[in-house]
């Protein structure tokens, strides 16, 4: 996927030249989305937008893309590539050699995207927020995407020995997801304040 040094920011661009070097032009396509959509979402991004950030025709566009719900259906797999497994598990498992300590390491590990200048917020949650009818497909693979994210937390909780991982990863991804949403809203501190929580919530489900 060409992932970047595992501790840049999710929300960081690509290296310069990159496009530039892709293998071709649905890659150009692909990498202007997902830098608008993980901005500024999918409603507020038309088509034209995403056409000339690429530098394409509208046809090469449709060549790839058969409309704009496969583009962002393609901009969600791309940012579980990119944010879930390529930036959040590596960092927290590069935080963390102790595998009790990754749940944990994950709220650090937010604490640190949460004061960046350019954090994006949740692509995931947005998404599912801009989506709300839930037979649509972006909604349902949305859905898809916060269960992966929900599984990693999961595997996290059973490393830290809770009794009930799937019950103790639910609860995790709850923290997970309010600390972002309020980190999105200006409380970029929220990653610190959910901590503790976190370490209580571990401790209690031995």
């Amino acid at each position: 996927m060409g992932v970047k040094d595992q501790r840049e920011g999710p929300d960081e661009p690509p290296p310069k030249g990159a496009a530039a070097s892709s293998s071709g032009a649905r890659e150009r396509i692909l990498e202007a989305a997902y830098r608008l959509f993980s901005r500024h979402g999918i409603h507020a991004v038309g088509i034209e937008r995403v056409i000339s950030e690429a530098d394409v025709a509208k046809a090469t566009l449709y060549h790839h893309f058969a409309s704009k719900d496969a583009l962002v259906l393609a901009f969600l797999e791309l940012r579980e590539e990119r944010w879930t497994y390529g930036w959040l598990k590596g960092e927290v498992e590069r935080r963390a050699a102790d595998p009790a300590q990754r749940a944990l390491a994950v709220f650090d590990t937010f604490d640190e995207w949460f004061h960046r200048p350019h954090f994006e917020g949740c692509s995931f949650i947005n998404t599912l927020l801009e989506v709300s009818d839930r037979d649509n497909p972006i909604h349902k693979q949305t859905e898809h995407h916060l269960a992966v994210l929900r599984g990693i937390l999961e595997s996290y909780a059973e490393q830290a020995g809770a009794s009930d991982p799937q019950e103790t990863g639910y609860q995790l991804q709850t923290l997970a997801m309010g600390s972002i949403v309020s980190a999105s809203r200006g409380d970029v501190d929220a990653a610190r304040r959910a901590r503790p929580l976190v370490a209580s919530l571990l401790a209690s489900s031995r």
